[in-house]
């Protein structure tokens, strides 16, 4: 079995269920008593966010290329960030280790393309849902057509995750925007939508929209689970 490295906290609501997908991916695979080997970093996510706000995103690369170096010398056999905004870093992080990093849009793609889905809806914070870094790879990589919401549905799903999920609360009339931003992306075409933050699953689940959710926790989890066993 190969050594997960995993790059949490961002936010640790999420990382927590990172952590409860892969031992339990692993367990069910192997049986018995068997759980995953991992390492985890687990990050102050107050001081990545303010450099993101701030966009000194080659500071918050440097960051985490430096976490990741720790675990590539501490064992990890390839690297899992916790998080879907901070893959804008990726090539950062790619340069600093000779380990993989599993990139978290590659085993969302693939569920894409297996439920045979050429145009999907993707949410999350304003950075994935407007930089080139996410999208890009969905479009260029995988021929996957991206749809994103209006500009003050976009700041309302951020401010969501940022005000409301990353503290752990879960708000009703959240609830209902979401639902209502994901109809509107099925209005435009959209044939599934990708749950593009690690947290919003906290949220959204499969009855708060008429078509599929791509939940990009537990894919990226799953993969990197199944990856470790390989």
């Amino acid at each position: 079995m190969k050594t997960i490295g995993l790059i949490g906290g961002m936010s640790w609501e999420s990382t927590v269920h990172y952590y409860q997908i892969i031992n339990r991916t692993i367990a069910e695979r192997l049986g018995g008593l068997h759980s995953a080997k991992l390492l985890l970093h687990s990050v102050d996510f107050q001081q990545i966010a303010e450099l993101q706000r701030a966009d000194h995103w080659e500071e918050a690369g440097a960051n985490l290329a430096e976490i990741a170096a720790r675990l590539e010398g501490a064992g990890a056999d390839f690297l899992v960030i916790c998080t879907n905004t901070m893959h804008k870093v990726v090539p950062a992080i790619e340069a600093r280790v000779k380990i993989p990093v599993l990139h978290i849009a590659d085993p969302t793609a693939v569920a894409i393309k297996e439920a045979g889905f050429r145009r999907v809806g993707l949410l999350g914070t304003r950075f994935t849902m407007e930089h080139a870094f996410y999208r890009s790879r969905l479009e260029e990589q995988h021929q996957i057509e991206v749809l994103v919401p209006s500009a003050e549905d976009r700041n309302l799903v951020h401010d969501v995750i940022f005000g409301e999920l990353c503290l752990g609360k879960v708000e009703e009339a959240s609830r209902a925007s979401y639902r209502r931003i994901i109809a509107g992306l099925v209005e435009r075409g959209a044939e599934g939508i990708i749950l593009g933050c690690t947290e919003i699953a906290m949220l959204i689940q499969d009855r708060d929209a008429s078509v599929p959710l791509f939940d990009t926790t537990f894919l990226h989890a799953f993969a990197a689970a199944t990856h470790a066993l390989r």
